[in-house]
């Protein structure tokens, strides 16, 4: 688009994700007033808010959440995108297939750990698709959702869901007290609506929820969830970051897909590089805090 203001897209990002200009501007090392400039810049170019002001700092408004989910989703998207262009010629990567939910939410924002430990270490990301094995993938570790694809598998997190909403939308649309008041919610599906029924039957509810739009990317219904609007199914362990937050809210305790989870399947013949990868996966990877971890064991 033309005339777009790249750099104070990046600064709305940042100050998007992190509901904070201090914040920011630390991330970018950069000084907050600059930070409120760039943004200041964004809304005059959108010609709409994006933020409020207030003497304890400043909160999104419903515009500039639903905004800043999207760009923060797009940046995501380019990164992969920039890192696999900056590969070397010589260096042959390690070759990781991903589906997309957890290669947004989960490993392209530990990438940064990897890099600081791992410097020399290519990595080419790709999406996973529906393959079953790294070899169709055509990678060398394949990270994949659903029952245990092998006994080789190994989990990385468990792929329990949850009625989820945002904060701001249990304060207008509830309180929630048991299942049964969800059915007239609006509701968000994740590329069908099985995920709801499967839910639903779990608690011994048989009607059909409120029809709701279905999202072809769970990363996508995450945006709307967040931006306020309605409720969905989360796989909890991808949401963490944001309930610890207050920006989502689990709302019941009973999940579904508990046979589920995120595995790490490894192809044959591993390079060195693609080990150390693997085990770093492994022993640091699901700490979303950084802390280590014992290798699990084969379940």
């Amino acid at each position: 688009m033309r005339n777009l203001p790249l750099a104070s897209l990046r600064a709305f990002e940042a100050a998007a994700r992190h509901e904070s200009f201090v914040r920011a501007a630390a991330d970018l090392n950069l000084q907050p007033a600059g930070i409120s400039q760039h943004v200041k810049a964004m809304e005059n170019w959108l010609r709409i808010p994006l933020f409020l002001r207030h003497s304890r700092g400043v909160t999104l408004t419903a515009a500039g959440r639903e905004f800043g989910a999207v760009v923060t989703h797009a940046l995501a998207h380019i990164e992969v995108a920039a890192g696999q262009l900056r590969l070397e010629a010589n260096s042959r990567p390690v070759s990781v297939a991903c589906i997309p939910s957890m290669a947004v939410r989960w490993l392209i924002p530990q990438l940064s750990r990897l890099r600081a430990a791992y410097p020399d270490i290519r990595i080419n990301i790709v999406y996973a698709l529906d393959a079953k094995t790294p070899e169709a993938a055509g990678a060398d570790l394949l990270i994949c959702h659903g029952i245990r694809p092998s006994a080789g598998a190994i989990k990385l997190l468990s792929a329990e869901t949850r009625p989820t909403c945002s904060a701001e939308f249990l304060a207008h649309h509830g309180p929630f007290d048991k299942p049964a008041d969800l059915l007239a919610c609006d509701i968000l599906h994740d590329e069908t609506t099985d995920a709801w029924a499967r839910w639903l039957s779990a608690v011994g509810i048989h009607s059909p929820p409120k029809a709701g739009p279905v999202f072809a990317d769970f990363n996508l219904m995450i945006g709307s969830l967040i931006s306020g609007q309605g409720v969905g199914l989360c796989p909890t362990a991808l949401i963490a970051d944001e309930i610890a937050a207050g920006l989502l809210i689990s709302l019941f305790e009973k999940a579904s897909d508990s046979d589920k989870g995120y595995w790490l399947i490894e192809a044959k013949g591993l390079s060195r590089e693609a080990r150390t990868l693997r085990d770093w996966l492994l022993t640091t990877g699901p700490g979303a805090d950084g802390s280590i971890r014992a290798r699990p064991a084969p379940e």
